[in-house]
């Protein structure tokens, strides 16, 4: 009998749980991991600590419940969005911590851009508003920050991703460099119409295109893992699935999800047709790309609120 291992890699911790093919879960592991706060409104995590935690979750699970890589067929990750990682691609060495999705380091840059009267281009484009929550500044800060990041990024010596680009490239030993569309819906530079990356966005913020990951569908077959002994197979686990957290709940055309784990951010996702939305009543919300397994991407309003009446806020509305 085959089995389908879900790693879910978090905020605060790792978690890895084993499947049957009735959806049952056999076995759980979970690891918690340490936050870094260097300053004010800054938050880091150690790309390590995101890996290690990952692959000790996945060992400990096929553990307990008696199995080795030879029962799974597939992996699935889902995952903390935003949070954004830089590495070397010839060596997979991270140049800088992991800044986490609550990090509010590049506020002044999205003030200026809004100043410039950008923010309606941006919303247009992406569904998203200009914040630092969303990946693409933090990106834009790695590249002005650290030595010599913008001119190794131009040359293609980097690579970007969010924390499941980093996970699929340490699974496959640095042979798959991709991201989902619920992921790469996030970062402030996918074009929700096109489903690729826009090249007007990638020039305004000063990303190179070439340290990107490919954008693929949510479902599919990703690469093959072989970086986990224990995960191994005489054929490689296949990676079919990777979501984003939040978008991962989606199973019914209305979903509440409460993340009181992660900052007490509130969501509201709505499953709508593949057109971004356009009525003035959806024009406050956030929009994101889901891809629902049949070649097609939905768009879904997300209504987010930090602070603890953030459910009932999202109701009224």
């Amino acid at each position: 009998m085959s089995f389908v291992l879900a790693l879910d890699q978090g905020t605060t911790s790792s978690r890895a749980i084993v499947f049957d093919r009735r959806g049952r879960a056999l076995a759980a592991s979970q690891q918690e991991f340490a936050q870094h706060y260097p300053r004010p409104g800054w938050v880091e995590h150690q790309p390590a600590d995101l890996w290690s935690s990952v692959r000790r979750t996945a060992v400990g699970a096929l553990t307990k419940a008696r199995l080795t890589g030879k029962n799974i067929c597939s992996l699935g990750i889902t995952n903390q969005r935003e949070t954004t990682l830089l590495w070397e691609r010839a060596t997979g060495r991270p140049l800088h911590p992991a800044i986490v999705w609550q990090d509010r380091r590049t506020a002044d840059l999205c003030a200026r851009l809004k100043q410039q009267g950008l923010e309606p281009f941006f919303t247009k484009r992406t569904g998203l508003v200009l914040d630092p929550y969303f990946s693409g500044t933090k990106l834009r800060w790695l590249l002005d920050n650290i030595p010599g990041a913008r001119r190794r990024a131009e040359k293609g010596e980097l690579a970007f991703g969010t924390v499941d680009s980093w996970l699929l490239w340490q699974l496959t030993e640095g042979r798959v460099h991709a991201t989902d569309v619920s992921n790469a819906s996030r970062t402030l530079l996918l074009n929700l119409h096109s489903g690729e990356w826009d090249e007007e966005l990638l020039k305004i913020l000063r990303i190179p295109r070439g340290v990107l990951p490919a954008v693929r569908p949510s479902s599919g077959v990703f690469g093959e893992v072989s970086a986990v002994r224990a995960l191994r197979t005489e054929r490689d686990a296949e990676l079919v699935r990777k979501l984003g957290e939040s978008s991962a709940s989606t199973r019914d055309p209305l979903i509440l999800e409460r993340s009181l784990d992660e900052g007490r951010v509130e969501h509201l996702l709505i499953a709508v047709p593949s057109e971004p939305s356009r009525s003035p009543s959806a024009e406050s919300l956030l929009r994101r790309a889901l891809d629902t397994g049949a070649d097609v991407t939905v768009v879904a309003p997300e209504g987010a609120n930090l602070g603890p009446d953030g459910a009932a806020a999202l109701l009224r509305w």
